[in-house]
């Protein structure tokens, strides 16, 4: 049996991965905010300020802090008597050429990611089915340039293993299980471990930084289906911590990667930091109430703030990269700004892969190849990019630290001292969470939440895709058939 090893080089794998927005407060305005809070919160004074069902209008950064009293258990009481483990998710990735159309196909058929109005969703695995089948051949290419597959597995199983080390090591002894959302191990699989392994208390750990509805929300949502029909996982109690951009360890990990590679540029001082995150539908952020963009954001603040304290202070920006179909997804887009950087005149760039612990598709072949080649066209000299984190022994603590940290609040939401940023972890249960993020306790919303006919911004969007869609049907049904108006005018037989 083959041992994980852990990577941090960039190189390694070169040879052959309704919130209103008035409430998404700046970074600053949420650490002043801070300042003004108690430093414990209870359940009972929250709601005696708030509306009815209104906890989704506090401040973003402690939505999932509505807490029962704060308890003084240590780690080692804790686990004393019983079984705990730890759950990492993440999105997981074919490791072979022959895995990528059926890696895709889990991808597209997820409501999260291809969202089609209630009445359509009869066709989500057909039309999953027809992208990723389409999408294939290109996206063969660019998992063969990285190797034949991505090394995401590889090194997210490392990441378990030295989480497992770390958490003994303080006088944790819990055993930490891997679930992915679209390829194996699939989280399905990690579950049904969990339960052979006795595990009575389970902390849920996703590894994305900030929160997304279509990252660790999807992930969210698939463990609240796998727990509601299972009586043992019923009767386990659990935590989620959803997000952890903030934590003083993360943050400090983040910058010493960065410190180290803007030191190998001739001149550090000219140096631009170009931090490019993930990017999802605007929609999702302006529909359906996403924080993603509020944390990003908040995130790449805390890791400059940490810069300046080192007496760097180069200049940054921040733009989204992977987006994909016609519609508008985050902007500045990565390539759109990188072309305008070169434009400028920037000479020195530093990539930092802000969204990603671990290298895979997007960092190995999108920005080491794509966005690098890109660069070096509009005239920037030197490029750099900052490794993912991977198994950073600093980071790997602080991962250890959150986990420890939620264990005296596994089946509550609470914290320990909300002034303390390092020892700051929102805790919720995974149906906790989901109202959390939408204050009707049904599923996430979708990034268009209601179906209108009309002028209206939601109409003409749906309209326009019922439209796409009923031309898609009637032309499918002219090539199987070889019947229908196409036929009838003589314009289908020209393409034969």
């Amino acid at each position: 049996m083959k041992t994980a090893t852990c990577f941090t080089s960039t190189s390694t794998f070169n040879t052959k991965i309704p919130f209103s927005s008035s409430l998404l407060l700046h970074s600053r305005a949420l650490r002043t905010t801070n300042s003004q809070l108690p430093s414990t919160l209870s359940l009972t004074n929250i709601n005696n300020k708030l509306p009815k069902n209104s906890t989704h209008l506090l401040p973003l950064r402690f939505r999932a802090l509505v807490a029962s009293e704060h308890r003084q258990l240590s780690s080692t009481q804790l686990v004393a008597q019983e079984k705990v483990g730890v759950l990492l998710l993440n999105l997981g990735g074919p490791e072979t050429l022959e895995d990528v159309q059926p890696f895709l196909f889990n991808l597209f058929a997820d409501p999260d990611i291809i969202r089609l109005p209630r009445l359509f969703r009869f066709l989500q695995k057909p039309l999953a089915q027809f992208i990723s089948v389409a999408r294939a051949p290109k996206s063969k290419e660019g998992y063969a340039s990285i190797g034949g597959g991505s090394p995401l597995r590889q090194i997210t199983d490392a990441q378990a293993q030295e989480l497992k080390r770390a958490l003994w090591s303080k006088d944790v002894p819990a055993n930490v299980y891997v679930g992915m959302r679209y390829w194996h191990p699939f989280t399905e699989e990690a579950i049904e471990q969990i339960k052979k392994d006795g595990i009575e208390k389970l902390v849920v750990l996703p590894l994305y930084p900030q929160f997304s509805i279509s990252t660790s929300g999807s992930s969210l949502r698939l463990l609240e289906s796998i727990f509601r029909e299972d009586e043992y996982l019923v009767n386990m109690q659990h935590t989620v911590i959803p997000s952890w951009y903030q934590r003083d360890g993360y943050v400090k990990a983040m910058a010493d990667l960065i410190q180290k590679e803007i030191e190998k540029f001739d001149d550090p001082r000219k140096v631009v930091i170009f931090f490019s995150a993930h990017g999802v539908p605007l929609a999702y952020v302006e529909e359906a109430g996403d924080p993603y963009k509020a944390e990003m954001e908040e995130c790449v603040d805390l890791i400059i703030e940490e810069l300046e304290k080192r007496k760097i202070t180069n200049s940054y920006t921040l733009a989204y990269q992977s987006r994909v179909g016609p519609v508008e997804w985050l902007k500045p887009y990565t390539d759109e700004t990188i072309i305008e950087l070169g434009r400028k005149g920037v000479k020195n760039l530093l990539a930092v892969p802000i969204s990603f612990v671990s290298e895979h598709i997007e960092t190995l072949e999108e920005i080491d190849v794509e966005y690098k080649e890109l660069a070096l066209k509009y005239g920037i000299e030197k490029w750099g990019r900052v490794p993912a984190l991977g198994c950073e022994p600093s980071f790997i603590s602080d991962l250890a630290d959150a986990v420890i940290e939620s264990l005296p609040y596994v089946g509550a939401m609470a914290i320990s001292n909300i002034e303390a940023r390092q020892s700051l972890v929102p805790l919720g249960s995974v149906e906790e969470l989901l109202a959390t993020y939408d204050s009707k306790r049904r599923e996430l919303p979708s990034p268009v939440t209601v179906w209108e006919w009309g002028w209206t911004r939601s109409a003409e969007t749906w309209n326009g895709r019922a439209a796409m869609l009923a031309v898609f049907v009637l032309l499918v049904l002219e090539v199987t058939t070889g019947q229908g108006f196409l036929h009838q005018w003589g314009i289908l037989p020209l393409f034969r």
